[in-house]
């Protein structure tokens, strides 16, 4: 998603756990991941271009240097590490077709509302009908020249970022639910992360 909603979701999921201070800096590095060389060669930063496996083994790898780094009393590392996890489940529900299977997936053509969203369906999370979009450059690198747009959106596959993803309002009704999928699965990885914290890690990570 765009910086804005990732500011956004962070905030709303995390915001009355850490404090302010904290907060700023998990933020910070779940930013930095956009950062153009960040976008680059790294799919798994984002869930692009199918990486499924890759990503799911980034979020673990961050997940441990969390753990790793509070128990080094390395508040810092710690925090910088839980960003970059954030940042990367929250693109994978404005990066992939989760939100276009979980909505088709529902019973008697009901259309339930953002909010209810469940971003964990396990019939959906591990489904070989789920993908995400694939990166095109350098076509790909123009995207956000507006005056492009519409030609590239002529050239590009329908299985590229820039026809898959639900970044801003921008793209349509079904960035609500991507928006709402993502602040409840960040709150999911914060429970999981913290799981069996001792109490001096969970004051640590905290910072209250």
């Amino acid at each position: 998603m765009l910086k804005p909603f990732h500011i956004e979701m962070t905030r709303l999921a995390l915001g009355e756990k850490f404090s302010s201070s904290a907060l700023e800096k998990i933020m910070a590095a779940n930013l930095h991941q956009d950062r153009l060389l960040a976008q680059i060669g790294h799919d798994e930063y984002h869930f692009d271009g199918n990486a499924f496996e890759k990503s799911y083994a980034y979020v673990e790898e961050q997940r441990a240097l969390t753990v790793s780094s509070l128990r080094s009393n390395d508040a810092l590392s710690a925090w910088s590490a839980f960003g970059r996890l954030t940042h990367a489940v929250q693109d994978f529900y404005s990066h992939s077709n989760y939100v276009d299977l979980w909505l088709s997936f529902q019973s008697d053509g009901a259309i339930p509302t953002p909010s209810e969203i469940d971003p964990i369906e396990p019939d959906l999370i591990d489904t070989p009908a789920l993908r995400s979009g694939v990166v095109y450059l350098p076509l790909e690198a123009f995207y956000h020249f507006h005056v492009l747009r519409p030609l590239l959106m002529r050239i590009l596959p329908r299985d590229s970022h820039a026809w898959m993803n639900l970044d801003s309002p921008e793209q349509g009704s079904n960035f609500a639910y991507a928006f709402q999928a993502a602040v409840k699965r960040t709150k999911i990885e914060f429970e999981k992360t913290t799981l069996g914290f001792s109490e001096e890690m969970r004051r640590l990570f905290l910072d209250r």
